[in-house]
């Protein structure tokens, strides 16, 4: 590289690493509902570089059930710093992100998604690898409210 480039190129300021994606955290009282439902909305991204997506489901000891402790470390792993879309089956569990959202996740913006908890967390899963941002992430989550079987 000629000295006037190597010069013009030192002087420039450093180009910041691209924001990570949003993060999807699914919020089951079962473990393995969690889990095959995160793995489902992997599958069904179509790449094969998915934004994270992190069950949080059922008690630490694999009973059924809602732990704030498995929520808060769920959330941790998939953020990467573009905001985190909760996805929550019933009762309890919407109660527990709730309450955690009260308490605040240290800066990250943390959002319960008010949509159907498979075609939501695909939809949403699938607009958060393309990049899409919260409120794009939120926004397909809930139109999975809307799909039809017939």
């Amino acid at each position: 590289m000629p000295p006037e480039r190597e010069a013009a190129a030192a002087a420039a300021p450093a180009q910041a690493a691209p924001a990570g994606r949003v993060g999807i955290v699914l919020v089951s009282h079962s473990r393995e509902v969690a889990a095959s439902t995160a793995q489902l909305a992997k599958a069904l991204v179509g790449t094969g570089d998915p934004a994270p997506a992190a069950p949080a489901g059922g008690l630490p000891d694999g009973s059924v059930g809602t732990s704030a402790d498995l929520v808060r470390r769920a959330v941790t792993a998939a953020d990467q710093g573009r905001g985190v879309a909760v996805f929550c089956d019933m009762g309890s569990a919407v109660l527990t992100v709730k309450a955690l959202l009260a308490e605040g996740f240290g800066g990250s913006e943390v959002r319960i998604a008010d949509a159907p908890f498979v075609e939501g967390a695909v939809a949403a899963l699938v607009t958060a690898s393309a990049g899409g941002d919260l409120a794009a992430v939120l926004a397909a989550a809930d139109d999975a409210r809307a799909y039809r079987k017939l």
